[in-house]
């Protein structure tokens, strides 16, 4: 709910946090209603702030905050921060896989743009990663191909997975097809093996135009070679689309597990 000045009760999760001062914290946050947003989180580092152990990544919040400027400022204030309870903060690979999903939404929504589907989706997303306890990298795959399926889709960044980008025809079910950063769907070649079929794509591009993208586009991927394939055909799209040749979190991920 926002009034002219003021956004309370603001249903949020905290994508990223950083320095701002010695007591204060810049937060970059994900809401429902409108959308990322900066806010200046003030002594919040100091030992007696009652915000301390609430502002943390992946957990449900809801916050109230002040507009700056009449809400054209870049950054805003915090003015109050409610842990909103319902899932424990997800561990080992569902950790690492929940940061993953937050610095995509760092690096691919506009400040100040409203996205409440996808705020519903992601918000899915981390109970599930929650209830991974000791849940295998395997289990959770399907479910961060599904989300970034979604995430491409919402964003404008997907074409139509029922026909080549460049001829406009529709995919044959039998033949191969692969997702190309800068060029849509295209046939795929017979040395390219991260290649879904026809019938495969056509599946996961009924499943995300349903009223409930997300979990038919899950259902689209239970097979463990779909989520397989498509790993590194969007992982290509993705870092297109950031800017970027490789994120932070999967370097890291990378790093930990040459260890």
């Amino acid at each position: 709910m926002a009034s002219a000045k003021r956004v309370s009760d603001e249903p949020a999760y905290i994508l990223h946090q950083y320095d701002w001062s010695e007591s204060s914290l810049i937060l970059e946050v994900f809401t429902r209603h409108r959308g990322r947003v900066a806010l200046a989180a003030k002594g919040v580092k100091r030992h007696t702030s009652n915000f301390r152990p609430v502002l943390l990544p992946l957990q449900p919040l809801k916050l109230n905050y002040s507009l700056g400027a009449e809400g054209n400022a870049e950054i805003h204030t915090l003015k109050g921060a409610e842990w909103v309870g319902g899932h424990v903060m997800p561990q080992g690979d569902a950790l690492w896989s929940g940061m993953y999903l937050n610095e995509l939404l760092l690096r691919l929504l506009a400040r100040d743009d409203p996205y409440a589907a996808l705020f519903d989706i992601y918000a899915g997303v981390v109970r599930v990663l929650a209830g991974q306890h000791g849940g295998t990298t395997e289990a959770i795959e399907p479910v961060l191909r599904a989300f970034e399926l979604v995430l491409l889709r919402e964003l404008g960044h997907l074409p139509d997975l029922t026909q080549e980008s460049t001829t406009l025809s529709e995919v044959q079910a039998g033949l191969r097809y692969t997702l190309v950063a800068d060029g849509g769907l295209r046939q795929a070649s017979e040395y390219e093996r991260a290649a879904l079929t026809g019938r495969q794509w056509q599946s996961i591009e009924l499943a995300l135009q349903a009223d409930q993208p997300f979990p038919r586009t899950l259902h689209a991927l239970a097979e463990p070679e779909v989520a397989q394939a498509l790993k590194p055909q969007l992982r290509n799209l993705l870092q297109y689309h950031c800017g970027s040749t490789m994120l932070r979190t999967r370097q890291l991920m990378m790093d930990l597990q040459s260890l």
